[in-house]
């Protein structure tokens, strides 16, 4: 896929970059014109409104505290988006749809978790980011927040947890989580501007090259193909890919990831809706890792655009796939933007991998389920990384 301001889609669920889950399919700022896919939704083309405004006179006869135009207006416009009853489906008004670009650029300040909105309304953590305060406290990918500084978060979409979440630097944020369904933790975490470079790159023992791939933004492309550069200057000719805890992003740096290993046509991504294909994504040339052996790292953390990547090398270059079962998002979102800078993020269809697999709501299984326990990571034990390079000696 081209990377284009006429078209953003996304894979991911809504960065809070504090952070959170954020993915988008496509790429470019929210200034871009938009083609409709087409109504599959069954709705009129023309909404009766007298029952909206039949309770717009009953709220604005007998509420109690002064309400604005905009309040209510932007209240309207994010139900529209939660009648879906779809987690991905988002209303984002100017300053959160501001914030949502400012995500994808990869500074922040909050704390550093991964968030979304599952199916039963509940705001759970995907994943904390390395390095990341709330790391340093303790959260977990699954953990569900309850309560924001006491507030609970029933009836809270992800963008509006996120903003509660975020604030100035130096600043707290009590953080009330349920664990596994039943143990109930508090955190209390100091804010910090959070600036991650999507890609980081080491040389491990026995020559292996190591990338690890944070989430898919804007630099993405760039610091893995400087990482890739390296490995070859080097003479590497084994690579671990670590997409744990990655949650997405934006499509288009997943196919310029893919491009790495694959040769330019080979597909990395299958768009559809319903029946109909809407496009197929392809590697774009030069792959410099292109023979390598390599494994790809995932985890429950590792969602959208990671489990693309995962599955297109899988699919192609017959990457082994080490760690736990992955997330489990195989839609895709449209950005649609609107003149006063508010915007709809809304699913818009599946993706599906080269030899055909969605994996929505299941996630991918790995070749080699290697669990990597609270007390291992603790221990800087990385049982999943040690499987990965035995595996690669092994090769």
């Amino acid at each position: 896929m081209q990377k284009t301001a006429m078209r953003r889609l996304l894979v991911g669920s809504s960065f809070v970059a504090v952070f959170l889950l954020g993915t988008l399919f496509g790429q470019g700022k929210l200034g871009f014109s938009f083609a409709p896919y087409g109504d599959q939704t069954g709705l009129p083309k023309r909404l009766d409104y007298s029952q909206v405004d039949e309770v717009y006179q009953a709220l604005r006869t007998n509420y109690y505290e002064k309400l604005t135009t905009q309040q209510v207006l932007d209240g309207m416009k994010h139900g529209l988006a939660q009648s879906t009853g779809d987690p991905y489906t988002e209303f984002f008004t100017a300053d959160e749809a501001n914030q949502f670009n400012n995500d994808l650029q990869g500074t922040i300040t909050g704390v550093g978790a991964q968030l979304q909105l599952d199916a039963d309304g509940n705001i759970v953590i995907i994943a904390p980011l390395a390095g990341s305060p709330a790391e340093a406290a303790g959260l977990r990918a699954k953990d569900v927040i309850i309560a924001i500084d006491g507030k609970t978060t029933s009836g809270m979409t992800a963008t509006e947890a996120v903003l509660k979440i975020r604030g100035e630097k130096g600043t707290k944020v009590t953080l009330t989580v349920v664990r596994d369904g039943k143990e109930q933790l508090e955190f209390t975490i100091v804010r910090d501007t959070i600036h991650v470079p999507s890609v980081e790159s080491k040389i491990l023992d026995g020559n292996i090259g190591y990338m690890q791939v944070s989430q898919f933004s804007d630099d993405t492309d760039e610091l893995a193909r400087k990482a890739a550069q390296e490995f070859q200057d080097k003479g590497i000719k084994k690579v671990v890919l670590d997409l744990r805890d990655n949650p997405g992003g934006e499509v288009a740096s997943a196919v310029g990831l893919c491009s790495l290993w694959l040769d330019k046509g080979q597909v990395v991504v299958q768009e559809k809706r319903g029946d109909a294909l809407l496009q197929i994504d392809r590697a774009t040339g030069d792959p410099l890792l292109k023979g390598m052996q390599t494994v790809v790292l995932i985890n429950a953390g590792s969602a959208s655009a990671s489990e693309i990547t995962a599955l297109a090398l899988r699919d192609q270059i017959k990457a082994e796939l080490i760690g736990e079962k992955s997330f489990g998002k195989g839609v895709m979102q449209q950005l649609i933007p609107f003149g006063d800078g508010s915007s709809l993020k809304v699913t818009i269809g599946k993706w599906y991998s080269p030899k055909g697999a969605n994996i929505n709501g299941k996630g991918i299984e790995p070749d080699q389920t290697v669990a990597l326990t609270a007390e291992d990571a603790k221990a800087k034990n990385d049982t999943q990384l040690d499987a990965a390079t035995v595996w690669l000696s092994k090769q």
